[in-house]
């Protein structure tokens, strides 16, 4: 089914969508529009307002966001295997339960988002903002993640072994019992780390300006 230019907020769609059909919507208005558990496999959401949108127990496998997006929308328990999400709004979005395998954030903003107790094996993340997400216990273990902000996030049991960071913000950012073992940080701006923060960082790999620059806030000069 396509839906062009509708509004369909504060609408019970998941009985109305055919579970053999795959479902587009463009440029409509999903505000508070109830899709928990529906069948939206492949489906297509361009440019809709996803301010509230019910996703929970939706089936979303190879779903495609592009633009568009809007605040807390709810993806808790769902399924998302090879989702993309590109240039989305998904701040305070949540993914509590959420089976997140292959799924890629690009161009996303994430302010507030929830990705903590979500299930799978990961996702991506490239030129995204996720100031003050919660990453809890995620794992993106060997990936390039690229132009993303994580100031003030909470990255608290995250698993970055052997991540590598480019251009990358990581200040302020919650670090317990977080893994960079052999995580290549030397494209990514530190901040002034701590001694927290600079046990999690055991065995990542950072370059001498960084290496300067906590020392020196130490007290320490290197000549």
């Amino acid at each position: 089914m396509n839906f062009d230019g509708e509004d369909l907020s504060h609408k019970a769609l998941a009985d109305r969508l055919p579970s053999d059909e795959t479902h587009v919507f463009r440029n409509c208005d999903l505000t508070e529009t109830d899709l928990w558990g529906a069948p939206l496999a492949g489906a297509r959401f361009e440019s809709c307002v996803l301010d509230q949108t019910d996703f929970r127990k939706a089936d979303l496998d190879g779903a495609a966001f592009t633009g568009g997006g809007g605040m807390r929308t709810r993806f808790n328990d769902a399924d998302l295997i090879d989702v993309t999400f590109t240039d989305v709004d998904l701040s305070s979005a949540q993914f509590g339960g959420a089976l997140l395998t292959d799924v890629s954030f690009t161009g996303c903003r994430m302010i507030g988002t929830s990705l903590t107790a979500s299930r799978g094996t990961g996702f991506k993340l490239s030129r995204s903002n996720l100031t003050l997400a919660n990453l809890g216990g995620c794992s993106l273990r060997g990936e390039l993640i690229e132009g993303v902000r994580f100031d003030d996030a909470d990255l608290s049991g995250c698993d970055f072994t052997e991540a590598t960071f480019s251009e990358c913000r990581l200040i302020g950012t919650r670090l317990l019992q977080t893994k960079f073992a052999k995580a290549d940080l030397r494209g990514a701006d530190l901040g002034q780390p701590d001694d927290a923060k600079l046990r999690a960082f055991a065995g990542a790999i950072i370059n001498q300006t960084q290496a300067n620059a906590i020392l020196a806030a130490r007290g320490i000069t290197v000549v």
